[in-house]
């Protein structure tokens, strides 16, 4: 079974699994009313659900049982992998991967060439709130070519700097300079990674 509600169009070569729904549309929209655009050379694997008013670019890949709220803008050979949750009004640069079960919530800045580790919590909102309330957001914006470590969370409000890592398990509660490596709860700066060598010595990432 694939469901493909109104005004979803599709590029050249795109790969859909079974039990697949794209151009769902939210709370308060009618069937159609936000257009859904998947770029070509797309796979999308099966139980996705793709909300409408998505612009997807090319080379665009998920893993199984992926969400991906409204109104996002995806670029090119962007990855969502398995159990990920893609919140609404996200802007996600070009050449971004998430490997698994990363959650990614509302009004998020991702740069090009971000990488996310298993288990990413992306947050916006510092306080619980009661249904009916509205949320006070404080967006995240990751600069190009970050690295978020496996189960980090990065909480509302921080900017993550360009070519930084930030370590598995960290919990960031402060804006992480560019270039810096930081890990730790709460996540401090542990040095540069241009300085960072593998057991042979060379650099082990190249910015």
């Amino acid at each position: 079974m694939k469901i493909f509600y109104k005004n979803t169009n599709f590029g050249n070569n795109v790969e859909i699994g079974e039990f697949v729904i794209i151009g769902k549309p939210p709370l308060g929209k009618k069937d159609g009313e936000l257009e859904t655009i998947i770029g070509e050379n797309s796979i999308i694997r099966e139980n996705t659900i793709i909300y409408s008013g998505n612009l997807i670019g090319k080379n665009f890949q998920t893993g199984h049982h992926v969400v991906i709220r409204e109104n996002n803008k995806i670029g090119n050979d962007v990855s969502v992998g398995t159990f990920c949750e893609i919140a609404f009004n996200v802007k996600i640069g070009n050449n971004v991967k998430f490997h698994s079960d990363c959650h990614i919530y509302e009004d998020t800045i991702i740069e090009d060439e971000v990488r996310f580790n298993p288990g990413v919590y992306v947050l916006n909102t510092k306080y619980p709130y009661r249904p009916g309330e509205k949320p006070v957001i404080e967006p995240v914006i990751i600069r190009k070519g970050a690295i978020i470590a496996a189960k980090s969370v990065l909480m509302p409000g921080v900017e993550i700097g360009k070519y930084s890592l930030v370590g598995a398990g960290s919990l960031v509660l402060k804006s992480v300079p560019e270039y810096a490596v930081v890990y730790g709860r709460p996540a401090t700066i542990k040095g540069d990674i241009r300085n960072l060598k593998d057991k042979n010595g060379n650099q082990m990432y190249t910015i």
